[in-house]
């Protein structure tokens, strides 16, 4: 019981700290963005075993280019990042499917964790921008859309949960887990069309599955590299939760494929 406080506790903080963010302003959410990226890099690089400070000098500044000095409408610089960081998650889509425990270099862990936390993290912020707009809406409903599937993945598992979804990555997550979270994050994406128009009811469905799906696999991406590492958690940031990594491993990782399926929706409609 104490165990279960303490989690709803810091998960309170952690919603009200986002929310508040969002609904400030835009600056205030893009600061808040960076800083979990900072705290969420400097995880990575313990867990790995990266050397140096140069991937935080990196980060920001790939984060002030981005961010502050590419428009909305400079497609050829955001659709080069948006290729490096897809094709960074799937290198490390292999490391979790392969069977052989691969030994990274430091020049493979700086640029996968330059790009696979530090991309992610800025489509993450890139998200809510429509037309010069911060669609507050929006990404209040993508991270609603995610913990809708944590929530209600643990819940189902730990009720009917009987077949294993990947045990030798992540034991304790099972396939009726799994299918539960993508249900319940379906029926929570109906409802969010109501609230956000920018995107209807088809289009939130589908971003849902989208953000279900390679959220599920960034999880398990990090519990390759925590189980390569021989840790439990990323971190002790956020108590009972672990890390901030631990917390944002799914959307980080979905970050990028949630902002190329959202470009498809405005070019096709």
């Amino acid at each position: 019981m104490k165990e279960i406080l303490r989690r709803a506790l810091t998960g309170a903080v952690f919603i009200t700290l986002l929310l508040s963010a969002i609904f400030l302003n835009s600056d205030a959410f893009d600061f808040l963005l960076m800083i979990f990226g900072l705290a969420c890099i400097y995880e990575y690089k313990r867990m790995v075993g990266l050397r140096g400070y140069y991937i935080f000098l990196a980060y920001l500044v790939l984060w002030w280019i981005f961010i502050y000095l590419i428009k909305e409408n400079d497609r050829i610089p955001i659709n080069i990042l948006m290729a490096v960081t897809i094709i960074t998650d799937l290198g490390l889509l292999y490391f979790l499917f392969s069977k052989k425990g691969e030994q990274f270099n430091n020049l493979n862990k700086f640029l996968a964790g330059l790009f696979y936390i530090g991309g992610g993290c800025i489509f993450l912020t890139m998200i809510p921008y429509k037309n010069d707009e911060f669609a507050k809406y929006l990404i209040m409903g993508i991270f609603i859309l995610i913990w809708v599937n944590d929530s209600f993945a643990y819940l189902v598992g730990r009720s009917i949960g009987r077949t294993k979804l990947f045990p030798s990555v992540s034991p304790k997550k099972t396939i009726e887990g799994a299918l539960g979270g993508f249900v319940f994050t379906l029926a929570a994406a109906f409802f969010m069309a109501k609230y956000e128009p920018i995107v209807n009811v088809t289009q939130w469905m589908t971003l849902a599955g989208v953000i279900v799906v390679v959220g599920n696999l960034g999880d398990l991406v990090e519990s390759k590299l925590k189980r390569v590492a021989g840790v439990k958690d990323s971190g002790a940031l956020l108590p009972g939760h672990g890390g901030m990594l631990d917390r944002l491993d799914s959307l980080v990782f979905a970050a990028p494929f949630a902002y190329l399926t959202l470009k498809i929706f405005t070019n096709v409609s």
